[in-house]
């Protein structure tokens, strides 16, 4: 708790074989790194879903019922429904155009004031998002989005009263949207085809049943919450802006946006979110020599991956170019877990992530602002960390 996104890549250097052995929430635990520890770990048969999220995790981030928790067959018909939704043709792109329209539309009003650019990018995502996925939300309600959203990620990993926060958070818009997906059901909403919205409230599970409201609300939360989510990152682009300016004309002459997807890339990899996944393990395992006994928590080392001079040149360097050189580096990538997206634990809306990120990164680089003093240090104690400021910027 002390020690933040440090403790487990401090802990991994002093270990033998590249496996270290603790105890964590009274559990015995090993945490693994690299790359062959993200093809073992993402194997359903080492460490399925289904006892994989601890009650605090589920509680604030993932929902109760979540896709997240499933495993097999079930989860495959579950996760199918979101990469349906997410290669149609109110797929990916069509979220970009949102979230673009939605920044410029915030802009507009900017005034002089100052805008931390944390709080926000969620806004603009939370009305963006909902959008695409067929909710219309007034500026009230976007705001009461936003700031449920945030905080369910700010309190997933916190103690006391950030967690507390998260759940009443996660409950109160658990509620209003099994509210609204009946209200799909007893056709009280029209225009709703192809949406997301639509897909949830009629998505029918491995046995054919539709999902119960609470179930479809949780897995509408999961597209929205992680989509605001965003928004961390967000704050991370623009400081890497403001230490390193010359991506801004590299982004500003992009109309192909591949350099914002490689900038987008290596925000993910060099700035802290998630600092580690876990699971249980599904029964006696072996790896390098070691046991792993049934039960154990079993740990992959995300923020130590991502900084392992054995995988990445320069692993301390902010360098986009690493994404975009022949030897492409984005395998190597997990700050949303490993493997395939329909096969393992690697979640379908790390396309949501790239490209909302892209689109607000490519906008930040094109707006003239200024930065006024503040604390622009980033805690590795405070897990999720940000900018201490959420990163302010004004318009001239």
């Amino acid at each position: 708790m002390t020690r933040g996104y440090a403790w487990l890549p401090d802990r991994m250097r002093s270990a033998a074989d590249g496996v270290f052995a603790t105890r964590l929430w009274g559990r015995p635990t090993v945490a693994l790194r690299g790359p062959e520890a993200v093809a073992f770990f993402n194997d359903e048969r080492h460490v399925p879903r289904t006892v994989a999220l601890p009650d605090p995790v589920l509680g604030t981030l993932f929902g109760q019922g979540a896709g997240h928790t499933l495993d097999g067959e079930a989860r495959r018909v579950r996760e199918a429904m979101f990469i349906a939704l997410l290669d149609s043709g109110k797929g990916i792109a069509a979220l970009g155009d949102h979230v673009v329209w939605r920044w410029r539309e915030a802009v507009a009003g900017w005034k002089s004031d100052p805008v931390v650019v944390l709080d926000e990018t969620a806004r603009v995502l939370a009305l963006a998002v909902c959008d695409w996925a067929g909710m219309a939300l007034s500026e009230a309600d976007a705001r009461e989005m936003a700031h449920d959203c945030v905080a369910m990620v700010d309190g997933f990993a916190a103690p006391g009263l950030r967690h507390l926060r998260a759940r009443r958070a996660r409950a109160r818009q658990e509620q209003s949207l099994a509210r609204l997906i009946a209200q799909v059901r007893e056709g009280q909403e029209a225009d709703l085809k192809d949406s997301a919205l639509e897909a949830v409230a009629w998505h029918r599970d491995v046995d054919g049943n539709v999902l119960d409201p609470h179930a479809a609300a949780v897995e509408l939360l999961n597209i929205i919450r992680p989509t605001v989510a965003v928004a961390w990152f967000a704050a991370f682009a623009a400081h890497a802006l403001h230490r390193w300016p010359h991506h801004r004309e590299l982004l500003r002459s992009d109309p192909e946006g591949s350099h914002a997807k490689a900038f987008a890339h290596e925000v993910r990899r060099f700035y802290p979110f998630a600092p580690f996944v876990g699971g249980l393990a599904a029964r006696d395992l072996t790896w390098r020599g070691t046991t792993i006994r049934m039960g154990t928590l079993v740990l992959l080392d995300l923020y130590g991956h991502h900084h392992d001079a054995a995988l990445w040149e320069h692993p301390y360097r902010f360098d986009p170019h690493r994404f975009t050189s022949p030897n492409n580096l984005l395998a190597q990538l997990i700050p949303q877990g490993g493997g395939d997206a329909a096969l393992g634990h690697r979640r379908p809306g790390e396309d949501v992530t790239v490209t909302a990120l892209s689109a607000v990164a490519a906008e930040l680089a094109r707006l003239d602002y200024e930065v006024p003093d503040q604390n622009l240090t980033i805690p590795l104690s405070r897990i999720p960390t940000a900018p201490r400021s959420g990163f302010i910027l004004r318009l001239p």
